[in-house]
């Protein structure tokens, strides 16, 4: 036994003692020892304008001498009501509705329930979902049931929900881009029963940061709306200009009838997420009848504090110097790609601020592959925390990260290809 700290996705057995970090500014941790270590993933992707950021930090303690927590049953507080109409307004108005929880897997539970509940209410049982293959949507019964990218090995999320998983529609891949259509036109002419197809728009995240081709998407989306199938969009990673868009779904022209919302949402500050939704999914539930209520909630759902700091992190958002620095990384990386791009012994691909390059080797590839404790020991040795999903290697820095930052990345990179690739 090493410590009394389980780890999230952790092998306890084979892994190595944690690295302890004693502070965090911008873009880096500095260790116990006063290392700098780069934070290149955005510590799991969430802290999108740097560590110890000052204005959050004045905002988050501005709330704690007003309100932190209140029931938000039969409650409400001014920095939740602004938040959700903030978020209704970025999107256009299209989601009026916005229910609160945690993280981006109760986000996807709170979507699977609005769906499939929607149907319920119109006392039609259409419980049957349709995911795609090698998506991710978290580690809860539900978000797991329709998750393909890592295998549960307990098996205990099986058989919730008759999934169907099908092709995602890679990017430069006609192939793909076929059997999906094929696939889902095949399942909607053997089910009546489907009741929501739900999807990670643009970039598959735990797959490997596997990019989508946007007029294929728009054609699923358009055969699902025209059989009748709620559509769910888990916006939980691509949100707020991952893919150097506001919002994923803004490549697309058909829009899905949920969304869900997390990671990004407080700037990494704390637990928020969103599930949003259009009116028609709203009406269902809006009944004299106490049983048609979506009846789920959380002890902390719609918690003042993160909806403060969520609030400040739209602020910093929105402004020309966050937007220029989204577009500087986007550049930055395109134009690594260009100088590295053309070796058959990897694939490289890049949207937004997200870069991955995926390694081939003997093995399958996936988050199981042996390269990525190599890749691991490589980075961890460089002072950079890249994490491997797998034989994939892939940067998503918060955005107050600069060239400056990101030159020495690349060279390890490059240095990591000619030593063992």
């Amino acid at each position: 036994m090493k410590e009394t700290i389980w780890r999230p996705y952790t092998q306890e057995k084979t892994a190595a003692n944690p690295i302890k970090i004693k502070k965090a500014k911008g873009c880096y941790y500095i260790d116990e020892e006063g290392n700098r270590i780069f934070d290149g993933i955005s510590s799991w992707w969430v802290n999108i304008h740097g560590h110890s950021h000052p204005y959050l930090a004045k905002k988050l303690s501005e709330q704690m001498e007003l309100v932190q927590q209140i029931i938000f049953a039969g409650h409400t507080h001014e920095q939740g009501e602004t938040l959700a109409q903030r978020i209704v307004e970025l999107l256009d108005n299209q989601y009026p509705k916005v229910f609160f929880s945690d993280n981006g897997s109760t986000a996807v539970e709170v979507g699977l329930k609005m769906a499939l509940q929607y149907w319920s209410n119109h006392h039609l049982k259409k419980n049957r979902i349709v995911a795609f293959k090698n998506g991710y949507h978290g580690d809860t019964f539900g978000a797991r049931a329709v998750t393909d990218a890592i295998k549960e090995p307990t098996g205990l999320s099986e058989n919730m929900t008759d999934v169907h998983f099908i092709t995602a529609p890679l990017a430069n891949d006609p192939i793909s881009q076929e059997s999906s259509i094929k696939e889902l036109k095949d399942l909607l002419s053997r089910f009546n029963d489907i009741g929501a197809f739900i999807f990670e728009p643009m970039v598959q995240g735990v797959a490997g940061m596997k990019m989508q081709d946007p007029s294929t998407l728009n054609k699923l989306l358009k055969l699902a709306h025209e059989h009748q199938v709620i559509t769910i969009a888990d916006e939980v990673m691509t949100g707020f200009y991952r893919t150097g868009k506001r919002f994923a779904i803004d490549y697309l022209k058909e829009k899905p009838n949920i969304i869900c919302l997390a990671k990004a949402l407080t700037g990494g500050i704390l637990p928020l997420s969103l599930t949003l939704c259009q009116q028609k999914i709203y009406e269902a539930f809006y009944s004299d009848d106490k049983t048609k209520a979506l009846l789920h909630g959380h002890s902390f759902t719609g918690n003042a504090l993160g909806c403060a700091v969520a609030n400040a992190s739209l602020d910093l958002l929105e402004t020309a110097e966050t937007k220029t620095n989204i577009k500087n990384i986007e550049n930055l990386h395109k134009n690594f790609m260009k100088e590295i791009e053309g070796d058959n012994k990897y694939e490289i691909r890049v949207m937004g601020t997200i870069l991955a390059i995926e390694f081939k080797n003997q093995e399958k590839a996936g988050y199981f592959n042996s390269l990525s404790e190599t890749l691991s020991q490589f980075f961890i040795s460089k002072n950079m925390l890249l994490r491997p999903l797998g034989n994939i290697i892939y940067l998503i820095p918060p955005y107050c990260t600069t060239e400056e930052d990101l030159l020495p990345v690349y060279q390890a990179l490059k240095d990591f290809i000619r030593i063992h690739i």
